[in-house]
């Protein structure tokens, strides 16, 4: 197995845009500083679905994962989101990304193809294969209409440099039986929850930390749940996660990262707006959004308009 040892809050970046929808790399190197300094992030994921990977040409998406490594400069990992549903496209970019420098990469599932579960191991064994970078995958069938179902995950898991998942099924008992599994095959490997209401949970089940959106805005929270779950202190950690859930259901209140952006822009961090097909916040998300961040102190009334 490939050596893996990252924990914690691994967050996965806003793509900046300025006012004639291009890609913003001064303002997304004032995110990357932002994240690693006042939100204690762990390692940052540029180019995942929350960046808007879809709607990024080729050339701009490796751009964003070069902007990002040279402005983190070594200070945390770079785990560079190079997935897509074709095969061949999730290699090419995988491999710009290794010649980049990064310390690993994401994977999404397949989307809209709806691979059956061999077709869905092909397709990252063929990623693996195809470089030296250490590779977590990511389930998330709701965007993807497939689960990638227990069996499959273990398969792969037994692959050199398939470290872990970035488990997004909403599923806790799924969750619970790729660790019950791997504990049981003696596999270093690392299940992160890609569920942010749920971390706390997998937390205790024994995940190795999350992948989370809303860290743009409750980092430092997460990074402290999860090193409190570490230390055995339960009762501290369950009340970081009860104190945070009803911002972090609030940042999904409609289709991520809507709310992320908005969130940030209130707070003094531009990343400007989003791109088709996705649509800024509704004026009644704006409102649940609001009450959320202003309960918790995250953003002042007067510039939350």
């Amino acid at each position: 197995m490939a050596e893996w040892n990252l924990k914690g809050c691994l967050i996965p970046l806003v793509t900046p845009f300025d006012e004639r929808g291009r890609v913003d790399e001064k303002a997304l190197r004032r995110l990357v500083n932002y994240l690693i300094e006042e939100q204690a992030a762990d390692a940052l994921v540029p180019c995942g679905t929350t960046g808007e990977s879809p709607t990024l040409s080729h050339d701009e998406h490796i751009r964003v994962i070069e902007v990002v490594a040279e402005e983190v400069d070594g200070r945390v990992p770079v785990i560079a989101g190079t997935g897509s549903n074709s095969t061949w496209e999730a290699i090419e970019l995988t491999k710009a990304a290794e010649r980049i420098g990064v310390q690993g990469t994401l994977q999404v599932s397949p989307y809209y193809n709806r691979p059956s579960q061999e077709g869905i191991y092909e397709h990252f064994r063929s990623i693996a294969e195809s470089t030296s970078l250490p590779i977590i995958l990511y389930n998330i069938p709701f965007r993807t209409g497939r689960n990638v179902e227990v069996p499959t995950i273990l398969r792969l898991a037994e692959l050199d440099n398939v470290v872990g998942i970035k488990e997004a099924s909403g599923d806790i008992l799924q969750v619970s039986a790729i660790l019950e599994e791997i504990r049981k095959m003696g596999l270093d490997f690392y299940v992160y929850s890609g569920e942010d209401a749920v971390t706390f949970l997998i937390l205790c089940l024994g995940g190795h930390g999350c992948v989370a959106a809303v860290g743009h805005v409750l980092g430092k929270e997460l990074s402290q749940m999860c090193r409190l779950v570490w230390d055995g202190r339960l009762e501290e950690a369950r009340d970081i996660h009860y104190r945070i859930l009803p911002l972090v259901r609030a940042l999904f209140c409609e289709p991520n990262p809507a709310a992320i952006k908005q969130a940030l822009n209130w707070m003094g961090i531009p990343v400007g707006g989003l791109r088709l097909p996705l649509k800024e916040l509704s004026e009644k998300g704006k409102e649940v959004l609001r009450k959320a961040m202003l309960e918790l102190g995250k953003a002042q009334p007067e510039n939350c308009i």
